[in-house]
């Protein structure tokens, strides 16, 4: 018998509570036996500018997630050729762990750029897809997409970008981030 896990993509930079929520919701709500948090060192439509050094991101997913053993912080992505590209990084994780079946978590302002994925039509074709929804989204058509389920999921607007401006501009990011994340941001 295999075992779903959730994939949750992203910098995390930094990992925030909004992450966390929907990791839990997940996590908790749905098929899933566990959600990873699959840390990209570079996404191929992000700038690297504002990027925590990767072994940071990672540190601060593991604090946040201490104790939930729903909860992964996974680093695969740190050994894959960059940018990462989420269909290599399933094959490699598949072949790392070939018991489990993996299912893609993905925010609704993703979906109408899958197309411009690396092989979008095989990751369609081969993956669940998780979609919750985000601020301000819609969805385009998903009829073709068999594979691509909407779940019903807290709606939260919050970006590491508002986090990382306020820590920039000395303002106080207490409860947008865990308390141990807090800490390790403010060393």
């Amino acid at each position: 018998m295999t075992t779903r896990i959730g994939l949750l993509f992203g910098s995390f930079n930094p990992v925030h509570v909004g992450h966390l929520i929907l990791a839990e919701h997940f996590a908790t709500r749905t098929d899933l036996a566990e959600v990873w948090f699959v840390v990209s060192p570079h996404s191929p439509f992000k700038a690297v500018a504002d990027l925590l050094p990767d072994a940071q991101r990672l540190h601060l997913v593991q604090l946040a997630i201490a104790g939930n053993p729903r909860l992964r912080a996974e680093d695969i992505e740190f050994g894959l050729p960059r940018p990462s590209y989420t269909i290599a990084t399933l094959d490699a994780l598949r072949q790392r762990h070939p018991g489990h079946e993996f299912v893609l978590l993905m925010g609704a302002d993703n979906v109408p750029g899958l197309p411009r994925w690396q092989e979008s039509a095989r990751l369609l074709a081969e993956v669940d897809i998780y979609v919750y929804p985000r601020p301000n989204s819609t969805l385009p058509d998903l009829a073709q997409c068999p594979r691509v389920q909407v779940i019903a999921a807290p709606l939260l607007d919050i970006s590491a970008t508002y986090i990382r401006e306020s820590l920039r501009t000395g303002k106080s990011i207490r409860y947008l981030v865990p308390a141990a994340v807090e800490a390790a941001l403010l060393r």
